[in-house]
């Protein structure tokens, strides 16, 4: 009689990357505790191409990208929502009709896209780095995008130090080599304006100090496979092969004739510029030898949510680290959660159909963070902090979830002004109107701060 093996089929899970030249896909499962990868796809979308002046993405760059992620909403289908994450960075955050873009996308992937800012997107850039790479000790970490350039220093999976610049290979190549022309003077304007941009941040990193230095994706692994092709064995980057790089590019006039050993023919557009802001980033932090990572954006996203389903969860971290920063009432806070959150189950139980797991995670620690601005004045309470939830920087939150944890503490007290609240894409207001009116109950059940009986029935509508 056969035997049949009836272990559970592993869970597998979806990071999306949306990225200013091209989008990814990465799709893995977890066996035995660790991290597989099954597939990858990735599309040229070259959206920041289709960035405006006046910072508006063109119709032809939005049906670029909307073509992208039909092919990608094929694969994923059977996906559960909670299984897939798909995220946002430069273009997305610099675009002023994004959400026009995010709307159309609704109809295109059935999973919601999440615009990260540019730290979160450098936190999770090196948690991908820590994840995939065997070098051990404090590392700095070198992400050069289409739109950005992403730099952290960190240590053991605890970023120290983490910036992102407005400076990539799409956005340079623009700027600094207008019709793709290549020369020396041009080179050497984007390598200087590429290490001005991190002026403020050169001693900084330097003092900090690192024992290895990683560089991670497109225009990082395309100067490696050129090491490579030229006969360097171990493909590392070092200012002398950096020296030898733009020496082989300026024997070429333009991207289009531009011809290396290594090099494919779709980063031929981009690679130049991309090299001119290596090197600046050389010249400012005086890196001696850089070494490519596997790892990067996606592969920290998958980690990221792999570690949320066994319940370690960054953010928890970050909210405790906000609630010791500002000294808040530690018991007021726990006596704010407890009640709000047993309305919550009562209203969960009487419209399953609004619940929703990201809000009930955000009202938590709405609940708990409502204090944050006591600090500053108790006039205007609800005002300062909600200022400091939307404006700090909170490792594991994307821009959306902040601009909810706000809005739920803005209108914690006082009048709530319908047409006052952001617009949001990833939740709706029917959803998250009651959770204002259920953290409203539990402030003002606990004004007395000191122990409160049960709360009554939750009577929070769905307006």
């Amino acid at each position: 009689m056969p035997i049949y093996d009836k272990s559970p089929r592993p869970q597998e899970f979806a990071a999306v990357d949306l990225g200013s030249n091209s989008f990814h896909m990465v799709i893995a499962r977890v066996v035995d505790g660790a991290m597989q990868i099954i597939g990858r796809l990735k599309q040229r979308v070259h959206l920041a191409d289709g960035l405006g002046a006046d910072n508006k993405l063109s119709e032809e760059a939005m049906e670029r990208g909307l073509s992208c992620l039909s092919l990608f909403a094929e694969r994923l289908q059977g996906f559960s929502p909670s299984s897939v994450c798909i995220v946002g960075t430069h273009t997305l955050r610099q675009a002023q009709n994004a959400a026009d873009f995010l709307k159309r996308a609704e109809k295109v992937i059935p999973y919601p896209i999440e615009i990260i800012s540019g730290n979160e997107e450098a936190r999770l850039i090196f948690m991908g780095v820590e994840h995939t790479q065997p070098e051990k000790g404090r590392k700095l970490v070198i992400d050069i995008g289409g739109g950005s350039t992403e730099l952290v220093i960190g240590e053991n999976f605890e970023p120290k130090l983490v910036e992102s610049r407005r400076m990539g290979c799409v956005s340079f190549a623009q700027l600094y080599f207008p019709g793709g022309v290549i020369n020396k003077e041009n080179f050497q304007r984007a390598r200087m304006a590429a290490a001005q941009k991190l002026e403020t941040l050169t001693w900084q990193y330097r003092i900090q100090g690192w024992n290895v230095a990683m560089g991670a994706s497109g225009t990082i692994k395309a100067a490696h496979e050129v090491l490579l092709a030229l006969g360097e064995k171990d493909g590392f980057i070092t200012p002398e092969r950096l020296d030898e790089l733009k020496s082989e590019v300026l024997k070429h006039r333009s991207f289009n004739a531009l011809s290396l050993p290594g090099l494919s023919e779709e980063r031929k557009a981009v690679f130049v510029p991309g090299l001119a802001i290596l090197c600046g980033v050389f010249d400012a932090l005086a890196i001696r030898e850089l070494r490519l990572s596997d790892g990067a954006l996606r592969e920290g996203v998958l980690y990221e949510m792999e570690g949320r389903f066994r319940h370690q969860d960054v953010r928890s971290r970050t909210a405790k680290s906000l609630a010791n920063q500002y000294n808040i009432d530690r018991e007021q806070a726990r006596r704010v959660l407890e009640t709000t959150m047993q309305m919550y189950e009562q209203w969960q139980a009487q419209q399953p159909k609004l619940a929703h797991p990201q809000l009930e995670a955000l009202l938590r620690w709405a609940a708990m963070l409502h204090e944050v601005g006591l600090n500053i004045n108790h006039s205007g309470l609800h005002r300062h902090s909600a200022y400091i939830l939307q404006h700090s920087d909170l490792p594991g939150f994307n821009q959306e979830q902040q601009m909810m944890m706000a809005t739920l503490v803005r209108y914690h007290r006082k009048a709530v002004k319908l047409d006052d609240m952001p617009r949001f894409t990833l939740f709706k207001k029917k959803q998250y109107l009651p959770l204002i009116q259920l953290l409203r109950l539990g402030v003002l059940l606990n004004n007395q701060r000191q122990a409160t009986t049960t709360p009554p029935n939750a009577a929070a509508n769905d307006q």
